[in-house]
């Protein structure tokens, strides 16, 4: 609201920029109403494929952008003192929602998952959490406290199917915010592919460690989830980092880059069910996707100079 404000004291026209609020009916009649010409969304998969769904059977251009769960490899000549800086930063910036979060670590082999994880702890544990006033925070409260109950379904589910909570923060409480949407920073080591925490976006400030016996195991994981959004690697090694970007069968990819997204400048988009249509955003795709290609066939008539004027119809 406040940037469409901003907009308007700029100078933008009325109508050039409309913000609507409303829950499904206002989406379906924006998805239904045959003025609307392109759709874009960024939301939850199940909800961007009904968005891609309807609004193409309406015959309308869209890109819907839903879920992620981005892994970072972490071989074993990566320098572990960035990697760490890094995760913290993609995993629990933001509270960790943000579709480009790192959400799981993936150190290759067990010294590389003991080294990370004994570096990684103390700095979880050491984080910083306070109300957005606070400029030495290391990050706010999470949306909604529906938001901060699903996180810890999630988490009580990591548990009970055998993953390491090894930092707890459900017992956090921001003194003065009792009743703020706040959940402290959780860390699970020892996650397998079989478990919800795994499979599916949390979207909260909790990142899984799940180790890889090797390099082979890694990519295989990376490649084998359902989403495609973001990935990095951790190395030191230029031929491993050639060889993963060629190999991995992921959108978006940075070497020793945790958050993969781009300059806007480049298009930007995922793979799998972390997008649905052709087209991504940002960069050339962004042009694509607001405008229209025309081809144009013209044969002057016979005995019009050059330079005199000529009309012809227009559509």
């Amino acid at each position: 609201m406040r940037l469409a404000e901003l907009m308007i004291e700029a100078g933008l026209p009325a109508g050039v920029l409309n913000v609507v609020n409303g829950d499904k009916v206002a989406v379906d009649a924006l998805l239904d109403d045959p003025d609307v010409k392109a759709i874009g969304f960024v939301g939850s998969t199940p909800i961007a494929a009904y968005i891609y769904e309807r609004g193409a059977a309406n015959g309308k251009r869209v890109h819907a952008f839903g879920g992620a769960k981005n892994h970072m490899v972490v071989m074993p000549d990566a320098d572990m003192d960035k990697t760490v800086d890094a995760l913290i930063g993609a995993g629990y910036g933001s509270a960790g929602q943000r579709c480009m979060a790192i959400s799981v670590a993936v150190p290759v082999g067990a010294g590389t998952a003991d080294r990370l994880m004994e570096k990684l702890v103390p700095r979880v544990e050491a984080l910083k959490i306070g109300p957005s006033t606070d400029a030495s925070a290391d990050y706010g409260p999470m949306i909604t406290q529906a938001a901060v109950d699903k996180a810890r379904q999630y988490i009580e589910s990591g548990i009970a199917e055998g993953a390491t909570l090894a930092v707890d923060g459900r017992g956090f409480q921001m003194q003065g915010y009792e009743k703020g949407f706040y959940l402290g920073s959780c860390l699970f080591d020892n996650v397998t592919g079989d478990m919800r925490i795994y499979k599916e976006e949390i979207f909260a400030p909790v990142l899984s460690v799940l180790r890889a016996k090797s390099y082979d195991e890694a990519l295989r994981l990376c490649n084998d989830h359902e989403y495609g959004n973001g990935v990095a690697i951790f190395t030191r090694d230029g031929d491993a980092a050639r060889d993963f970007v060629s190999k991995v069968q992921v959108g978006m990819v940075g070497v020793n880059v945790p958050i993969t997204t781009p300059l806007a400048y480049y298009s930007f988009g995922g793979w799998r069910c972390s997008v649905f249509g052709d087209l991504n955003q940002h960069g050339p795709d962004a042009i694509r996707f607001y405008t229209k290609s025309k081809n144009v066939t013209a044969r002057w008539p016979s005995g019009v100079k050059e330079g005199a004027e000529f009309s012809m119809p227009t559509m």
